[in-house]
């Protein structure tokens, strides 16, 4: 609101001119860690981005009192193991982690129960400090493919049986 004319004004109330700025300079996206195009980079060893990934650690260790392990087995390496696979769940939903993204990761692996002997005896040396190992991680996910991620719970249980067909492993 202006103020009126008759109205005395102090030299600190005067409006002052406004500073302009000058244009800005152009940028390029050249950095080494920056990201061109429309789309996460994605392959092998990169990860999957997706929302609330933080959460998917309460819910990997909500579940480690169900987890059925082997002597040399540790409860650490299967909860690193199975997260990336959950969260690469859920990131292909585009959405946070649920419960159901780590029952498919954990039985998946059969760390559930009922898993055949040839998963239990394939999944050890892959698991074996594995929550010391990115690459460890990382493979373990990479090793299940989209297919396999968008089978239910139920679906994953029922094809356990055959698990070669699960997983994209050599041999």
């Amino acid at each position: 609101m202006p103020q009126p004319d008759y109205v005395p004004l102090q030299s600190a109330d005067v409006v002052r001119a406004v500073e302009r700025l000058p244009a800005p300079l152009e940028w390029f996206a050249d950095r080494p860690g920056e990201i061109t195009g429309t789309r996460q980079p994605d392959g092998p060893q990169m990860g999957n981005a997706g929302p609330d990934q933080g959460y998917g650690i309460k819910l990997a260790r909500h579940m480690a009192d169900r987890l059925q392990l082997t002597a040399h087995e540790h409860v650490e390496d299967a909860i690193a193991g199975c997260l990336p696979v959950a969260l690469k769940r859920a990131a292909l939903f585009g959405r946070a982690p649920v419960i159901y993204d780590f029952e498919v990761a954990y039985t998946l692996w059969g760390f559930l129960g009922d898993a055949p002997t040839e998963l239990v005896a394939h999944r050890q040396p892959m698991f074996s400090e594995a929550s010391h190992h990115y690459e460890d991680q990382r493979a373990i996910a990479d090793a299940v493919p989209d297919s396999t991620l968008r089978m239910t719970p139920a679906q994953v249980t029922e094809s356990l049986g055959e698990w070669r067909s699960l997983l994209s492993i050599s041999g």
